[in-house]
């Protein structure tokens, strides 16, 4: 088999739980697997063609599942084959949010593949935006856990995916609930509230490919076990309990979009009210300055009025101006208009 770099492969070994080997090479992967007491994890980071294609001879893998396994923007799922189950799932994280374009979406998807064989699971990634570090504890702190074999290994790769959605779906609702108080603040800009909607229903958007798809993906994994096993086995209340953590994860994300959606309706409808505040005030304005244009406009005629020509036209129009004003000024006010 063609040589990998050995910062891009992972290797480890298990016997009855305990950990036996790590860092062994991919010749020796085939061997391991056709022990009994044996469980086998391997971990490739961007692995060529030619290293994959051979790993597939070797390991009997379909040649359908290798090629979706390099692909780009695969859907999660699950797929059984004759001698594997392929799957595909998305861990999720958000990174700092860009200066120069802040309606750029934050959200950063990192695909991972696996082949899940009968005392084995085979992990590709496409780079390494998400630690299996987690995932390694996890099998670590389980290691009782794992005497019951590779349903252990996905458990705990799955599990952790979902806990790390779980996470990302936090943090927009914290970050929705933050642009609740921007929406409700009169110093706030309007402008800021619009950006800022705009790039979490981005985020939400990538999030729901990544998230709603793992219902079917976990219920798949839980089916081909039973049909598998044929018997109960003490992974299927970690896997029912899974299942229910994926359900809740596509819940709250369908209720934070929701959430989105009022934030955007709420901020329109707020607009409307600004204006028509803005409209209202101008409108009183306009009505109580109109006053002393049609008082001036009316004494300021060519033809004799009374007072035309004394002293008493003047203070009769001023009087005239200052009280119809003064009416309209407390009377717009009442209303709140002004």
């Amino acid at each position: 088999m063609a040589r990998a770099p050995e910062d891009c492969v992972t290797t480890r070994l298990w016997r009855h739980g305990e950990p036996a080997a790590e860092g062994f090479p991919l010749g020796d992967v085939s061997e391991h697997l056709a022990e009994d007491d044996a469980l086998v994890w391997v971990d490739l980071r961007r692995p060529d063609h030619e290293l994959l294609r051979e790993l597939a001879v070797e390991l009997d893998l379909d040649p359908h599942a290798v090629e979706d396994a390099v692909l780009l923007h695969e859907r999660p799922k699950a797929t059984l084959h004759a001698s594997h189950t392929f799957l595909t799932v998305y861990g999720t994280a958000l990174r700092d949010a860009d200066p120069a374009d802040p309606r750029r979406s934050r959200m950063e998807l990192t695909r991972i593949s696996a082949f899940v064989l009968p005392r084995g699971i085979v992990t590709v990634r496409g780079h390494t935006g998400f630690d299996l570090a987690a995932v390694q504890r996890r099998w670590d702190d389980d290691r009782d856990l794992l005497r019951y074999g590779v349903g252990a290994l996905v458990h705990g790769l799955l599990d952790s995916i979902v806990d790390g959605h779980f996470e990302t779906i936090q943090q927009l609702d914290q970050m929705i609930e933050g642009l609740e108080d921007v929406l409700f603040d009169e110093r706030g800009s309007s402008r800021e509230v619009q950006t800022r909607t705009y790039r979490i229903r981005k985020e939400l958007v990538e999030l729901r490919r990544a998230v709603l798809p793992m219902r079917e993906v976990v219920n798949t994994v839980q089916r081909h076990r039973s049909e598998t096993t044929g018997h109960a086995s003490e992974l299927d209340g970690y896997f029912a309990d899974l299942y229910d953590h994926v359900l809740r994860a596509s819940e709250w994300t369908e209720s934070l979009r929701d959430m989105v959606t009022t934030v955007f309706e709420t901020n329109l409808s707020l607009q409307d009210a600004r204006l028509n505040t803005v409209m209202k005030k101008l409108t009183g304005w306009a009505a109580i300055i109109a006053v002393p244009t049609a008082v001036t406009g009316w004494f300021g005629m060519n033809v004799p009025y009374p007072g035309f020509g004394s002293v008493s036209g003047v203070v009769a129009s001023v009087g005239i101006i200052l009280g119809l004003g003064l009416v309209l000024f407390a009377l717009f006010k009442r209303k709140d208009w002004i």
